[in-house]
C-alpha cells in the first residue's frame, strides 16, 4: 500500500508539473507539446534535471539555472497542490470506479484554477471536453442514475447563468461552463452545495483581503480557487455536511 500511495503522489506531481505547461501555453494559444519546456526568460531548452517537479525548484533555489531569472513559486506551489488533492481524493474514494469521474473533475478544477489565477479566464477548451468526457463516463459509472448527473449539469449551469445575469457580468462565462462540468460530475445537490461553500469561502477571504489592503473594494477576484475548494468538500464530505445541517435544524 504504501508502493501505491507513493507512485500516485509521483505520478500526481508530474501531473502538476504538465499542468503548468498547459495552462502557461492555452492562454498564449499554443502547443501543449511544442516546443519543448524552456525558460519564459532566455528560452533555453530545459533540461530533465530542470525539470523534476518541486526538487528542482529547491535545488536551483527558485531561479534559471541559464540566466539566473526568478522562477515563479507559483510552479512548485501547483506541483504539491496537485499531489496533494489527487491522493486526498484517492484516499476518501479509494480504488473504486467513482475515482475516476473525481480524478478527472480535480483535474479540470485544477486547471481552470491556474488559468483563472494568472488571466482571470477559465477556457472552453479545458470546460467543453471535461462536460463531454463526464457525461460518457456517467453513463457507465455513479452511483446515481445517469439522468440524475445529466440534471446536476442543467443546475450548474443555470444557476451560475443566473447569478451572470443578475450580477450584470459579475461571473465570467467560463464559470458557467465549468459549474456545467461539476454538476455532471457531483448531481444536483452536491452542486448545490459546492456554490454555497464556493460563495462562502469566497466571501470570507475576499473580506480579509479587503480588511488587510491587499485588494480594494470592487476590484475582481479569481474565483476558481474557491469553486476548487467548495467542490472538492462537497464531493468528498457533502453527505456529511447535509446530516450535520438537517439535525442542526431538526435539533
Amino acid at each position: 500500500m504504501l508502493l501505491l500511495d507513493a507512485y500516485i503522489i509521483l505520478i500526481a506531481l508530474i501531473l502538476g508539473s504538465f499542468f503548468n505547461v498547459v495552462s502557461i501555453r492555452v492562454l498564449k494559444k499554443e502547443s501543449i507539446a511544442f516546443p519543448p519546456s524552456n525558460c519564459p526568460n532566455c528560452k533555453h531548452k530545459l533540461s530533465v534535471l530542470d525539470l523534476v517537479p518541486v526538487f528542482s525548484y529547491l535545488f536551483l533555489k527558485g531561479k534559471c539555472r541559464y540566466c539566473n531569472s526568478k522562477i515563479s513559486p507559483l510552479y512548485p506551489f501547483v506541483e504539491l497542490l496537485t499531489a496533494s488533492s489527487l491522493f486526498i481524493v484517492y484516499k476518501f474514494i479509494g480504488l473504486e470506479l467513482e475515482l475516476i469521474p473525481a480524478v478527472i473533475i480535480t483535474m479540470v478544477l485544477i486547471l481552470a484554477v491556474l488559468t483563472d489565477i494568472r488571466e482571470q479566464l477559465i477556457l472552453d477548451v479545458i470546460t467543453l471536453p471535461a462536460i463531454g468526457i463526464l457525461l460518457i463516463t456517467r453513463l457507465f459509472i455513479g452511483t446515481e442514475p445517469f439522468w440524475l448527473y445529466l440534471l446536476g449539469g442543467v443546475v450548474g449551469f443555470v444557476l451560475l447563468l443566473l447569478i451572470a445575469v443578475v450580477s450584470r457580468g459579475g461571473m465570467g462565462g467560463g464559470d458557467i461552463k465549468l459549474y456545467a462540468a461539476i454538476g455532471v460530475a457531483l448531481g444536483p445537490w452536491m452542486t448545490v452545495m459546492s456554490l454555497m461553500l464556493a460563495s462562502f469561502f469566497g466571501a470570507v477571504v475576499g473580506s480579509l483581503l479587503m480588511l488587510t489592503g491587499m485588494v480594494k473594494r470592487k476590484q475582481p477576484i479569481a474565483f476558481g480557487p474557491f469553486i476548487f475548494i467548495g467542490t472538492l468538500v462537497a464531493y468528498l464530505f457533502g453527505l456529511e455536511i447535509w446530516d450535520w445541517y438537517i439535525g442542526l435544524w431538526l435539533g
